[in-house]
């Protein structure tokens, strides 16, 4: 086990209250139904794929780890770690489930699911960062604070929050998949969020690699401020990312007086301009 897991084990241990002695220590049941999602779980996306394959194993093989939880005002439990797990074991058929219940805080409660996440590497970039900046605002932690509840080194709480100060869509792509968070601090060093968002979509059209961005990142000039008054609308900003996207390369779409105006399509070699020919001609 690296060094790594050892310290969010210790990390989420440190969370939860010391367990009772081993003798009333088992996990309980509750029904399926008494299970409630926690609205501040830090994850917001569940693979449909993964939770088919997880609903297979527990048909074969159960629960085999107990589902944390907590008591809910309305009755019934709020789920602390384990959400995942729970609608695995829904798509399974189960009518029970395995349960720790402990009492947590708010903020104890948000961090146990934090942790968990991130031992199971289940978190994307932009949740991870979210989480992080949560902590800070609105539970009053501190970056050295964060890194220590959740077992990572305060540099890499520090670039995970830096991640967040990338536009909304650079932000989107990020969450989808489209790019990794390498690509993500690449980009920060564009010199604009419009040469962010741009590179954003030239990389993930062109599936570029980080080496490449980050060149590209450093290399750019900034084009804020180049065409004072040339604010385009969200209709031309549309259109160009849908022309980007369907042609692998960045489209630049340049509007004039009336109807008028220009379409920039730029390659970088041959090959990529006969593949640019080769769909625009497929498309007729």
């Amino acid at each position: 086990m690296s060094a790594k897991k050892k310290r969010l084990g210790r990390g989420l241990d440190g969370l939860l209250p010391a367990a009772p002695p081993k003798s009333t220590a088992g996990a309980a049941t509750a029904r399926i139904e008494e299970l409630h999602p926690n609205r501040e779980q830090p994850r917001r996306r569940f693979d449909d794929a993964a939770l088919d394959e997880l609903a297979a194993s527990i048909r074969e093989h159960g629960v085999l780890e107990p589902i944390l939880v907590r008591k809910r005002r309305g009755g019934g439990f709020e789920i602390i770690a384990g959400e995942r797990r729970w609608r695995a074991s829904q798509r399974a058929g189960l009518k029970e489930v395995p349960v720790f219940v402990r009492e947590l805080s708010d903020a104890a409660a948000f961090e146990a699911a934090l942790v968990e996440n991130l031992q199971r590497e289940d978190l994307n970039p932009i949740e991870t960062a979210r989480a992080f900046q949560r902590l800070i605002d609105e539970f009053g932690h501190t970056q050295e604070q964060v890194a220590e509840r959740v077992g990572k080194d305060r540099s890499s709480v520090s670039n995970a929050l830096r991640l967040l100060k990338l536009p909304d869509e650079v932000l989107d792509m990020l969450e989808e998949g489209r790019l990794t968070e390498g690509h993500g601090r690449a980009l920060l060093m564009a010199p604009d969020p419009s040469t962010m968002v741009r590179l954003a979509r030239q990389a993930a059209a062109q599936k570029l690699s980080v080496r490449e961005v980050e060149r590209r990142s450093r290399g750019a000039k900034s084009t804020a401020g180049a065409k004072q008054g040339a604010v385009k609308s969200p209709n031309v900003k549309d259109l160009e990312r849908r022309l980007s996207e369907a042609l692998g390369t960045p489209v630049i779409v340049e509007p004039k007086r009336g109807e008028k105006g220009a379409l920039r399509i730029p390659y970088h070699s041959y090959d990529q301009l006969d593949q640019i020919i080769a769909t625009l001609t497929a498309r007729r």
